[in-house]
């Protein structure tokens, strides 16, 4: 293999690590894509990149495809290689991206499950009747309420809430960081939590084994196992209720672009879709929306 095609490779990956900050597995995900990359350029005997061509690129596609790669990992694929001859770009190392023209084969979008309002309601009134139901309580309105995934929902800490604003910083993909209105039932929930366990502004919110933060695995565990207490029959996961918290407020809005802004979205492979909101206006979209976020009207204003 050529040493300086190898090391492009090396050099881009050390690019995402240092300074894009790209967490481990989207990390080895590029790693993968590059070893097929240098192993087919290897193999077609290329001395540099600019050797390259669309045509040649789209044959290693096929060849991927045959061997059973699916069309989303494909997709995948092709958008760490447009990153990393963008990146050869820059450092003048081409004149022209060989896979900007490349086609991956085309994915059928599946429809994400979702609860219905009366399911989602069933689920996350959880009676609080001893410190695990306390906290199960807070856990699955938490999610329901602000639309997390699941790593966010285990890295919050007190510090984080702004009980009085409604409001949650949480940290998402690729290290980053968003705030996220909750919900007034949720807020209920987490008030109850902290009164009954009173914890330091540093500490997680909801706490496993020994203190430590709650794993994803145990938050799995505790939604399946409330799911059957709370005569919930579909399989529900952490991610059915960011689901069905997108589903219902996009339904009750019609703001997509406030759905968006809530769950954090960013498309791999489109130069950018993540758009920015005042979050004045998202928190008044996310309050008359969300079916347990309504707040009460004070007296006098109505």
């Amino acid at each position: 293999m050529s040493a300086a095609l190898a090391d492009d490779a090396a050099r881009f990956l050390d690019y995402l690590k240092i300074e894009r900050h790209y967490s481990p597995g989207t990390l080895r995900n590029y790693a993968h894509a590059l070893d097929a990359l240098t192993c087919f350029a290897d193999g077609l005997a290329l001395v540099n990149w600019n050797e390259l061509r669309g045509e040649q690129l789209q044959t290693l596609v096929a060849d991927e495809h045959r061997r059973g790669l699916e069309p989303p990992s494909l997709r995948a694929m092709l958008s760490a290689l447009r990153s990393f001859f963008r990146f050869l770009a820059r450092e003048g190392k081409i004149q022209n991206n060989p896979a900007a023209g490349v086609r991956s084969p085309k994915v059928r979008r599946k429809l994400p499950e979702v609860l219905d309002v009366d399911e989602a309601a069933a689920l996350v009134e959880v009676s609080a009747g001893d410190p695990l139901a306390l906290r199960d309580h807070a856990l699955l309105e938490l999610l329901y309420s602000s639309g997390l995934r699941v790593s966010e929902l285990c890295g919050t800490r007190w510090r984080d809430l702004d009980p009085d604003q409604g409001l949650l910083r949480v940290t998402g993909k690729g290290n980053k960081t968003r705030i996220v209105p909750v919900g007034r039932m949720a807020l209920s929930a987490l008030a109850g939590l902290r009164k009954a366990q009173p914890a330091g502004a540093d500490e997680p919110i909801l706490r496993g084994r020994g203190d430590k933060p709650l794993t994803p695995g145990a938050v799995r565990a505790a939604i399946k196992r409330r799911a059957r207490s709370q005569g919930v029959w579909k399989r529900v996961y952490p991610h059915l209720l960011r689901h069905s918290c997108a589903s219902h407020l996009l339904e009750s809005s019609g703001n997509l672009r406030a759905v968006q802004e809530l769950l954090g979205h960013a498309d791999i492979g489109t130069t950018q879709i993540y758009t920015h909101l005042d979050f004045q206006h998202l928190a008044k979209v996310y309050d008359s929306a969300h079916p347990r976020a309504k707040r009460k009207r004070r007296a006098g204003n109505g």
